[in-house]
């Protein structure tokens, strides 16, 4: 018999200093005690038990010695990525409840939740709100999203951050913004075309969507995937005789819309002046033509808005801030499925660690990771050794899947949800 060890810690009312990174602040500024203390307005004997670790800061003080040693207030303080609480996300800006209440309460969902200190550390510390409104999923979205603005956080963070806090309670609701159909920009662009410039542009934009899919079907399948810099620039047309090299599947595309021969070079250059497309050149290996000049071209942002436009098809929009992408969602379910096992270490790598996994950040100085897997230590028999390591979801990562599988699973029907069912 095997056992997991947990590492799900509890929120203080203060927080310890990251080890020695107040000292280093101080002294890569070139500073003194004393003179920290001066612009912090404590006494050097308090920055001295900071620095030792021998006493915890409130918000004002980290707030306070952040600003002396010239760093941010989330440098300084001991938060593990992926774990943070409502109250962690107020200490690392640096404000007291009563600052952040007053920030709140100035907004209209803060006006109507009667958002006050009393309130608000209520709501960080997991207890019972009985003031009409709260228990209002879609006002307590609102809430989220006036929060995430005073942190200064993505809004993901600020719901992943109340559900940790708050795991008894349903889902906040974050309301997705109307994209209000297209730009009049898009449009314009559009109309500017003539119809065989129109016909490449969509045939284009389709194809990029079909190479899209291929690339998640790679990733399901764990096969190597390029990078989206590379697989975006799609294979337009080869320089030679095509005889030798035949089309590739864009000039299919376009030869059964009867627009493909003559005029690739100044229908698709034409589109790249307007800032549709970007036109580049390659060369490969072809078994019959030997070496062939290859030319890619890619849609850019402002083409695909003036092909939908023009095309009549929605407008794209980003998935609500607190979804996970379609490749992102996959990993999760493939956790979720080993569950309650987990999933061997080594069947989980890449750049997902950093989106999904605790003590993660996506990029050196950005945000946090989301939390909702964790790797955890299976020991052997007996609990002498670790044996192994493996992913297993963490509470917020469960309370997600079961919040949000039902808009998943709408909006991202080709992923396979098989051996969730007991988790949601």
């Amino acid at each position: 018999m095997t056992a997991i060890l947990s590492t799900d810690s509890a929120t203080s009312s203060a927080r310890q200093l990251i080890p020695g990174a107040l000292s280093a602040r101080r002294l890569t500024g070139g500073l003194s005690r004393r003179d920290v203390a001066a612009l912090a307005a404590m006494s050097a004997r308090e920055v001295f038990l900071y620095e030792e670790g021998l006493r915890a800061a409130g918000p004002a003080g980290v707030e306070r010695l952040a600003g002396a040693v010239g760093c941010r207030p989330d440098e300084l303080i001991d938060i593990e990525p992926g774990r943070e609480t409502l109250a962690d996300l107020r200490f690392a800006v640096g404000l007291r409840l009563a600052d952040a209440a007053a920030l709140a309460g100035s907004s209209p969902a803060g006006r109507e939740l009667r958002v006050s200190a009393e309130m608000l550390s209520a709501l960080e510390n997991g207890e019972s709100l009985h003031e009409p409104g709260w228990d209002t999923p879609v006002v307590a979205g609102r809430l989220v999203t006036v929060l995430a603005r005073i942190y200064a956080v993505p809004v993901r963070m600020v719901l992943d951050a109340w559900m940790r806090t708050r795991p008894q309670e349903p889902a906040p609701l974050v309301e997705t913004p109307d994209s209000g159909g297209p730009s009049r920009a898009a449009v314009a662009a559009w109309a500017s075309l003539n119809e065989r410039q129109r016909v490449y542009l969509g045939e284009i934009m389709r194809d990029d969507r079909m190479t899209a899919t291929e690339m998640w079907m790679r990733r399901l399948q764990r096969l190597p995937v390029p990078r989206s810099a590379d697989w975006r620039r799609l294979p337009l047309a080869f320089k030679g005789a095509p005889a030798q090299t035949g089309y590739t599947r864009l000039q299919e595309r376009l030869r059964r819309r009867g627009v493909h021969d003559p005029g690739t070079g100044p229908t698709v250059h034409a589109l790249a002046r307007r800032g549709l497309v970007v036109v580049t050149e390659d060369v490969v290996d072809d078994p019959v033509a030997g070496e062939v000049v290859r030319v890619l071209v890619e849609i850019t942002r402002r083409g695909r808005a003036a092909a939908r436009a023009g095309l009549d098809e929605p407008v794209e929009v980003d998935h609500e801030p607190h979804l996970l992408s379609e490749w992102l969602w996959s990993v999760l379910v493939r956790v979720a499925a080993a569950e309650p096992d987990g999933l061997p270490e080594d069947r989980l790598a890449g750049r997902a660690l950093f989106f999904l996994g605790v003590g993660y950040r996506s990029a050196a100085g950005g945000p946090p990771s989301r939390g909702l897997i964790e790797s955890v230590a299976v020991l052997a028999a007996g609990g002498t050794h670790v044996e192994e390591f493996r992913w297993r979801l963490t509470d917020l990562g469960r309370q997600h899947l079961a919040a949000f599988v039902d808009l998943y699973r709408r909006r991202y029907p080709r992923v396979d949800c098989t051996g969730i069912e007991g988790i949601v």
